[in-house]
This record gives structure tokens, C-alpha cells and sequence, in this order.
């Protein structure tokens, strides 16, 4: 698949600040990407650098498998600040401003008020729309001319509930038309339900980055059953893999050290002539992942 960003060893500083330290991604063409992490963690620098609004110390990155340039610019739209526009000027007349900067036409205007459900408000002024609302008409300005990378600085930042799932169903169907997206948050939820892959950072650092399935498919832990809990407890004691267990009266909760399948499990109990009752998965969460990482970083 094609590298749509790789970004290669980038450090920034500021004074004795390492905002961003020797970090490394690649994005590819069809990806919704997450940088995730707390505030203060290098998100909205990374996000500045590759878009060159700030330069970096050291380090490279390229758009499209060449240095970035004039019209590999033009691929790319992004909101990194607040929605900013002439408050007294109806979308459409902010939107062909927009344009005139692009050196765009202005054919594109009405698609893009239509993806970004504004179309009706269209000759409102700006200033009477609610964040929400700003929020929309910012993202619909960076997909003028159509470009085939968009770049979201905290989109839901700000937003109430309504707000924030109906930005995350935009960024579900911008996806789905093939668009690339990169995207900064701090809040894992948004992530995990919008991102098809993850790179978290911790004061400037890259602490993991990888497929947001392949977190969520690690087991947590196991809840299991047997006609014999006294057994059943000593018996998986005996798993190489065994790391702690709850106990309760019905039921027990098992932890392992390392990934351990369901079939594996149960052939294993079967082995030592323990039946189970019941078996079932508890997936881990990518806050669980997240704060896993920060707490081993300390």
C-alpha cells in the first residue's frame, strides 16, 4: 500500500522543551490515522511540522514518497486552529474566499456544504452558527478542490455529545470516499471508534503505533467457570502464561502475561481433565492499552 506521509527521525524543540523527539510514522493511502495522546504530548507540534508551519530541528518527512513542494500541498487540507471566518458573511462567501486563496473555482462550494450537512444554512452568517456548526464549515473549507489527505487538529475538542457524533459520522463518511485522514486527539473513545490505526505519544515520544484492532484483539483477561472452583483455581496456577486470579463464588478472573486464545485456553483445561462451564473473553480497551503504555514510560 501507498506511503501517504513518512515522517523520518523529527525532533523539535523549544529551549530545553523536546516537544517532539526522533519520531517516525508512516500513513498510508486509505488509512484514518490517530496521533493520541494527553496534552502537552507533541500531537499539535507533529501535526505543525508536517504541515510547515513550523520547522523542525531535525529529521524529515515527505508527501507522496517526495519532499513536499508547491503541489503536493495542494493534495492536502487540514483545520489545525479554531474555526476562523468573517463572522458578518454567509458560509458560501467565506467558503469563495477560501477558494480565492486556493486558487480554486468555486464549483465545489455547494459539495462540500452538502457532505458537511450546511447546504441549508448556506446564507447565514457565520457568527450565528454554533460551534458546532463552525466546527463543520471549517472542515468543509479544507476539502475545497478536493483533496486526497485531510488533517484534523482535535475535531471534537470543544463539542457536546450531538456535536461530537456528528463530527465523528463526517469523518466516517470523508473516509469512506477514499480520502486519507490523519487525526490528533486526546480522547481514546473518538479514536477507537473512528481510527483504523493509532500512534500514541508521550511528551514527544512515540510510545506505540499500530492497528486499533490489534490493541482492542488483546485479551485482558478470561472469566471462567468449572463444577470444581478449588480446582479450577489450581489448575490454571499451572499455565505458563498465568499472571493473577479473582475468585469469587461462581465465577474466577484470569490474568496472563501473554496473549492467550479461547481454544488454547480450553484445550488446556481439557489436558489436565478440568471441564469448564464457562469461558469467556474480556477484550482490552484502548484506554486500557493507553494508560498501560503512559504508566511503563514513567
Amino acid at each position: 500500500m501507498e506511503n501517504i506521509l513518512t515522517i523520518s527521525n523529527i525532533s523539535k524543540r523549544y529551549g530545553k522543551i523536546h516537544a517532539v523527539s526522533d519520531l517516525s510514522l508512516e500513513v498510508k493511502r486509505g488509512q484514518v490515522f490517530g496521533i493520541l495522546g494527553p496534552n502537552g504530548s507533541g500531537k499539535t507540534t507533529t501535526l505543525s511540522v508536517i504541515l510547515e508551519l513550523i520547522r523542525a530541528n531535525s529529521g524529515s518527512f515527505q508527501w507522496f514518497g517526495q519532499t513536499p513542494d508547491k503541489e503536493s500541498r495542494k493534495r492536502i487540507g487540514s483545520v489545525i486552529e479554531s474555526p476562523n471566518f468573517f463572522p458578518y458573511l454567509t458560509p458560501v462567501i467565506n467558503l469563495k474566499i477560501v477558494a480565492d486563496i486556493k486558487n480554486i473555482g468555486y464549483d465545489d462550494i455547494e459539495r462540500v456544504l452538502n457532505l458537511t450537512g450546511l447546504f441549508d444554512r448556506r446564507n447565514s452568517r457565520f457568527k450565528t452558527f454554533s460551534f458546532g456548526m463552525k466546527q463543520r464549515l471549517a472542515v468543509a473549507s479544507a476539502l475545497l478542490g478536493n483533496p486526497e489527505v485531510l488533517i484534523l487538529d482535535e475535531p471534537t475538542n470543544g463539542l457536546d455529545p450531538q456535536g461530537i457524533a456528528y463530527i465523528r459520522e463526517l469523518i466516517l463518511l470523508i473516509a469512506s470516499q477514499g480520502i486519507t485522514i490523519i487525526i490528533a486527539s486526546h480522547l481514546l473513545d473518538e479514536v477507537q471508534k473512528i481510527c483504523s490505526h493509532v500512534a500514541v505519544l508521550s511528551s514527544g515520544k512515540k510510545l506505540f503505533d499500530g492497528q486499533v484492532r490489534e490493541v482492542l484483539a488483546i485479551s485482558d483477561s478470561f472469566d471462567l467457570a468449572a463444577t470444581n472452583i478449588e480446582l479450577l483455581v489450581n489448575t490454571v496456577k499451572f499455565h505458563p502464561s498465568f499472571r493473577s486470579v479473582i475468585t469469587n463464588a461462581e465465577k474466577i478472573q484470569v490474568f496472563f502475561k501473554d496473549h492467550v486464545s479461547p481454544e488454547e485456553l480450553n484445550r488446556f483445561f481439557i489436558h489436565h481433565d478440568v471441564i469448564l462451564t464457562h469461558l469467556s473473553e474480556r477484550k482490552r480497551s484502548l484506554e486500557q492499552h493507553f494508560l498501560e503504555l503512559l504508566n511503563n514510560n514513567k
